[in-house]
């Protein structure tokens, strides 16, 4: 894909981000003083250009609704990568904050190009945190 054509893909999904009231989970997130907006936010910025957390809504990239427990590369609605489906192993917060720190490091020959990582824990552990509480909604 050209470069102007992932800028643009890029830039539509970043306008295309839209706050959603708290979940159920998300009040849970709160009451233990975790910012829901603030991890939703982050989500946006670093995920939301290519990845939904809707079910069944896949973009550029698979949706995230209950990607904690789910085997890597098993939607079958997905068009993976060959690595991705032959990654062999279930997500959990563990793998999920090191893939979304380097995914070339977790499931090398991803097709996750251009993002390459995100570098703050507390970020990572945020995004987490934040897929966890929509996993949760009813």
């Amino acid at each position: 894909m050209q470069r102007s054509n992932r800028l643009r893909i890029m830039a539509l999904g970043a306008m295309a981000c839209i706050l959603s009231p708290p979940s159920t989970g998300s009040q849970q997130l709160l009451s233990q003083g975790m910012d829901v907006g603030s991890q939703q936010q982050l989500f946006n910025n670093a995920c939301r250009t290519c990845h939904t957390i809707r079910a069944g809504d896949n973009r550029l990239g698979p949706n995230l609704y209950n990607v904690i427990g789910r085997k890597a590369g098993s939607l079958p609605d997905y068009n993976y990568s060959s690595a991705m489906r032959d990654a062999g192993f279930v997500w959990d917060e563990k793998k999920l904050e090191r893939f979304i720190a380097n995914p070339d490091e977790v499931v090398p020959g991803n097709t996750m190009k251009p993002y390459g990582g995100l570098a703050s824990p507390d970020d990572r552990k945020k995004i987490t945190a934040f897929l966890l509480s929509v996993a949760r909604r009813p």
